[in-house]
């Protein structure tokens, strides 16, 4: 078992800094909205660009300190469960503008993940 938290640890790690650093400036199917890039789906969901830079510092801090638990456990439950709010966010914004329920389904999926990083 505990392999298998360590793989989720790193697949919702990795992922989310492939979508705050890497994807940050793409269009993918998952933007809120019709949103092209982050800092536009920040705008389809009413938030400032200031909320989208300190959500994304908070994002990636949680990822690196989630993969870092692989080493430092004690940081494993902060990290999972800090994503987890935000990623719950994630999912309310999808929600607040109406969006189909497929594009919530990223967030909602590593929102689980962490979930049970945390508590297994």
């Amino acid at each position: 078992m505990n392999y298998l938290i360590i793989a989720l640890q790193i697949i919702v790690g990795i992922s989310i800094l492939n979508v705050w650093l890497l994807q940050y400036n793409k269009a993918t199917k998952w933007r809120g909205g019709n949103a092209k890039t982050l800092m536009e789906e920040f705008r389809d969901y009413g938030l400032s660009k200031q909320m989208c830079y300190v959500i994304g510092f908070f994002k990636i801090t949680l990822a690196v300190l989630l993969i870092c638990a692989i080493w430092f456990p004690v940081l494993k439950q902060p990290a999972a469960l800090g994503l987890a709010v935000l990623l719950s966010g994630s999912v309310v914004m999808h929600f607040k503008i109406n969006d189909p329920l497929i594009k919530s389904f990223p967030a909602a999926l590593f929102l689980m993940l962490c979930l049970v990083i945390a508590f297994v």
